[in-house]
């Protein structure tokens, strides 16, 4: 991040520990942030260089907004949002459900007029304005009580797997490219696909269309949908007036939404699927769903394995994949088994990395990234060979102390051997397990690692005593979880 996206973020972060004392949470803060700046930068659209039309009705455009003060501002405030949630397009993905959740006039003034105002964000870099927006989402999943965590995946760990996939450049009308996140969070697989693309020599037309129509998100959630479309937008990915939104709202596992020349993703973590409903005693109880699709090799409840399945049907013959799973996907018997044994057949496998623990905000996650390229119909299996990187075993990583970094992730780049992957090496870290090997393991189970755990093998390796409370913590979180989990499941 650089100096000034740093500041940025250090005079807006300041600002929201004086709104913490009225009870707004980060999350809170951040999404009013979002709605304000939408506000300011269409405002600063309309003025030289850009003279641009506003896409926000004049009566609730910015320079009316900046000059109000008191209940005056709170009112109009609160009707902006109101209008601006019905409109269609971005301005209805950004403002849908919106709320002014700043009661106090006297801080909704001095947000507006001191620190959104003086600032002229149209004319920063998209990195400046882009990375501070960032940092603020950062800091907000950092609020492991907020619950945001789980909608941020660690950035050095998409860096590393959009360095590995690749992205190619593509363009309208001849060569479509487009990268799909089915559960794109705030935006973090797209934007570095958007990055990665951009750092390449492209021309006009496919400038154009990385920032019209190359990038696909789908979001369940509304208000997580409005900070990556607010994401996007400040790093210059805006949908043209015909082209279609770059997020769509809506829930990826109730149907195929279209047909992707790769799919990066890093799907809910918890393992059911269900809805809260009311049962006739008047008392809240918790409904298995089970995703029912024809499209799909096996019924089950469990979300990562429905979303496993997802991503095979929304990628074009010889599109490519990369998705985050936790451990269960490798291993639960059942469904878990078809799944494995069907996608082995029908796509090439051939990439697993093994995460170590400590790296994501949902505690007590231990996970995989998977990778594979979906192929033609064929009596012969597609993948040939798997080859396991293992960066879990002895690594110890925290989210304060110690974090992970994108250089901890070279090593596996390197490995991965991204220009041409059939002419890679084992090493240490780095195994090839043949086809038939792994349908001989008991349900296909690809959870596989040959590393030597120091820290059962002798005492003096053992981690700093802080990551190892840590770690313990972790594993007793993971298994509370699947007990409650468990429970659950008694009841009905």
């Amino acid at each position: 991040m650089s100096n000034h996206s740093a500041q940025i973020v250090q005079k807006l972060w300041n600002y929201c520990n004086i709104l913490r004392d009225d009870g707004l949470s980060y999350g809170d803060y951040v999404e009013q942030l979002t709605f304000l700046l939408f506000l300011k930068m269409a405002d600063e659209q309309t003025r030289p260089p850009f003279n641009k039309p506003s896409p926000i009705p004049q009566e609730f455009g910015w320079d009316r907004l900046v000059k109000l003060d008191g209940d005056e501002l709170e009112i109009h405030y609160r009707h902006t949002l109101e209008e601006l949630g019905k409109r269609p397009g971005l301005l209805g993905l950004i403002f849908r459900k919106a709320q002014n959740k700043i009661q106090d006039p006297a801080k909704l003034r001095r947000l507006v007029a001191d620190l959104i105002d003086k600032e002229e964000w149209s004319s920063l870099g998209t990195d400046v304005k882009g990375d501070a927006y960032e940092g603020l989402l950062q800091k907000n999943a950092e609020d492991v009580k907020g619950g945001a965590g789980q909608y941020f995946t660690p950035r050095p760990l998409i860096q590393a797997v959009v360095d590995v996939m690749q992205p190619k450049p593509g363009s309208e009308p001849g060569q479509r490219f487009v990268v799909c996140d089915p559960a794109c969070g705030t935006g973090g697989f797209l934007l570095a696909a958007h990055e990665f693309i951009r750092r390449q020599k492209l021309d006009k037309a496919q400038l154009r269309y990385l920032n019209t129509e190359q990038l696909r998100g789908v979001e369940l959630v509304d208000g997580v949908a409005r900070l990556c479309a607010m994401n996007l937008l400040l790093h210059g990915v805006r949908g043209d007036a015909d082209a279609p939104l770059p997020i769509l709202v809506k829930d990826a596992l109730g149907a195929k939404h279209g047909e992707y020349e790769m799919v990066l993703t890093n799907p809910p973590f918890g393992k059911k699927s269900s809805i809260t409903i009311v049962n006739e005693a008047g008392e809240e109880e918790k409904q298995t769903l089970i995703v029912h699709r024809d499209d799909f090799w096996a019924t089950t409840s469990n979300k990562q394995l429905n979303f496993l399945q997802h991503v095979f049907t929304i990628l074009k013959q010889h599109g490519r994949a990369a998705i985050v799973a936790p451990d269960n996907v490798l291993f639960e018997g059942g469904a878990g088994e078809t799944v494995r044994r069907e996608l082995l057949k029908q796509s090439d496998v051939h990439t697993l990395l093994r995460l170590p623990t400590g790296i994501f905000y949902a505690q007590g996650v231990k996970a995989n990234v998977l990778f594979f390229d979906r192929k033609p119909a064929s009596e012969k299996p597609w993948t040939e060979k798997l080859w396991i990187y293992d960066l879990r075993t002895n690594q110890h990583f925290t989210l304060k102390e110690k974090t992970l970094q994108r250089s901890d992730l070279d090593e596996f780049v390197h490995c991965f051997h991204p220009e041409n992957r059939y002419e890679r090496t084992e090493n240490e870290r780095f195994k090839c397990f043949p086809y038939d090997e792994l349908l001989k393991r008991d349900k296909v189970n690809l959870d596989i690692f040959w590393l030597k755990d120091e820290s059962l093998e002798d005492s003096t390796n053992l981690p700093d005593p802080d990551v190892l409370a840590l770690e313990i913590a972790e594993e007793l979180e993971a298994a509370l979880e699947q007990f409650a989990t468990i429970a659950e499941d008694l009841k009905t």
